[in-house]
């Protein structure tokens, strides 16, 4: 599902326009960013946890050159499921296997 698919579903789910469902989602994509980007957390109860965490510096090797090189710590995005999540995941594939 991409960004289009996924406003037209909000749309249709919550009966409002396409556009309102588009002002949503971006609202809340930039309002997850904004609390990540301040090093916080943001859980939604049943879905998920979104947070921010930091990997460490490390050795790599470019694979042209096979030099080796550092490559400097970062801050990436990490997401943990919710159980209920997974729980609904995974009925789903039970019933696709039987």
């Amino acid at each position: 599902m991409n960004k289009s698919e996924l406003i037209e579903a909000i749309a249709k789910h919550a009966d409002i326009s396409k556009a309102a469902a588009g002002r949503a989602l971006d609202a809340t994509v930039t309002s997850i960013r904004t609390s990540l980007k301040k090093g916080g957390m943001v859980t939604l109860v049943g879905f998920g946890t979104f947070h921010a965490a930091e990997r460490k510096p490390r050795m790599g090797r470019d694979p042209r050159t096979s030099e080796v090189i550092e490559i400097p710590a970062r801050i990436v995005p990490r997401f943990k499921p919710g159980r209920l999540l997974v729980e609904k995941l995974n009925e789903t594939t039970k019933k696709k296997r039987a």
